[in-house]
């Protein structure tokens, strides 16, 4: 193992142990240093690393502190490399989506309440008959997302928004070509709230798989 990834393995473990703790300022450098074994340039090198991933915070002239490590913060990059993908790999990327989604689902059907299910129907009322690209897009990325948050997994709705900003062009092509896209849609969200509102989990996985298959379909079409 490097020396560096020695460091860096050596403070996660002290981050895992709750030696340091969320929002905890970190021991000067030369005292952690000497604490770890570790020379002054793989602390510093280990540091930077940590710090790009948002592990750490480093504050000029103040200290280097722990982040919060919510999942939002640490799961930044998954973003950056997902934006990095090309159109041929959208697919995967809907792939991961339709499994992640699909049971995110079923968590949001056993934790479902009246108010959320209101929620959910105002949404799809809220779109005209005839709404125009942008509005479907908007909507159907907010229907999504309500339910994702339903589920209650704050790790999985950031991973899920990662992915969902990346396929919106996908979903743009969608409704531009394909002839009533928006009457699709809004019946398959309707469909996917009456099972959340009767609790029924395996339902809802189902119909959510199949919403996000009929675009993974249409995709391959239009990719070739």
């Amino acid at each position: 193992m490097a020396v560096t990834d020695e460091a860096i393995d050596r403070i996660r473990t002290m981050i895992l142990s709750g030696e340091l703790k969320p929002g905890q300022r970190l021991p000067p450098e030369s005292e952690l240093s000497d604490r770890l074994g570790l020379s002054r340039n793989s602390l510093r090198e280990a540091v930077k690393a940590l710090e790009l991933i948002r592990v750490l915070d480093v504050r000029r002239g103040d200290g280097t502190y722990v982040t919060s490590l919510e999942p939002s913060l640490l799961l930044e990059a998954v973003q950056f490399v997902v934006d990095l993908h090309q159109d041929q790999s959208v697919l995967e990327l809907f792939e991961v989506r339709r499994i992640m989604e699909s049971s995110a689902a079923a968590l949001a059907a056993s934790r479902s309440t009246p108010e959320f299910i209101a929620e959910l129907r105002a949404s799809i009322d809220g779109v005209s008959e005839t709404p125009g690209v942008e509005a479907l897009v908007t909507h159907d990325l907010e229907f999504h997302r309500r339910i994702t948050a339903a589920s209650g997994n704050e790790y999985l709705l950031t991973l899920l928004d990662a992915l969902s900003t990346r396929t919106v062009r996908a979903r743009l092509w969608r409704g531009i070509t394909e002839d009533k896209s928006a009457d699709i849609t809004l019946s398959e969200h309707r469909y996917i709230v009456d099972a959340l509102e009767s609790g029924d989990a395996d339902l809802a996985r189902a119909l959510v798989t199949a919403h996000i298959s009929g675009v993974e379909r249409w995709l391959k079409k239009s990719l070739g």
